[in-house]
């Protein structure tokens, strides 16, 4: 196993064990999904309480937005809620650099370094959502309020 592979395993694990919350519990799929839908599919969930952890640069400076998979991000609204002149869509190494976690695997904590964090308001409407683990085929279910605290993030509202 790659040292680079290696740091994306072990980065989850360092995440669940470091914080005072837990997660409520985590899942494995099968095959990881080529879509949000299939994602809810998967899970059974609608797809709305998917909590896609997505990196942009605002201002060159890595941003994660966990936004609900119903919508896409409104980058404006991101922009003008963190103060930034742009915010793009990060690269995939950017992502890796700022997370340790290969894009399509990535989860809303156990970075290297604490990252500015907007959670998205809408995921609020689900009884429990679901989120990236840090590997193509996790998931953990968790609530609203337990992501916000779990990733130091801002309530925010981000979609369009």
């Amino acid at each position: 196993m790659s040292s680079r592979s290696l740091r994306t395993v072990l980065t989850p694990t360092r995440a669940f064990t470091a914080k005072p919350a837990q997660p409520s519990s985590c899942s494995t799929r099968h095959e990881p999904p080529t879509a949000v839908d299939k994602g809810g599919e998967q899970l059974a969930c609608p797809v709305g309480a998917i909590a896609n952890s997505l990196i942009f640069e605002a201002d060159g400076a890595p941003l994660l937005i966990v936004a609900s998979g119903g919508h896409r991000v409104d980058l404006k609204k991101a922009a003008s809620h963190c103060g930034a002149r742009k915010v793009r869509r990060a690269t995939p190494e950017f992502v890796f650099q700022a997370t340790g976690q290969e894009v399509g695997g990535v989860a809303p904590i156990g970075h290297p370094a604490p990252l500015r964090t907007l959670v998205d308001t809408a995921l609020a409407d689900h009884a429990q959502v679901w989120a990236g683990a840090g590997l193509p085929h996790t998931m953990f279910r968790t609530t609203f309020e337990e992501l916000v605290a779990l990733t130091g993030g801002e309530a925010t509202a981000v979609g369009i």
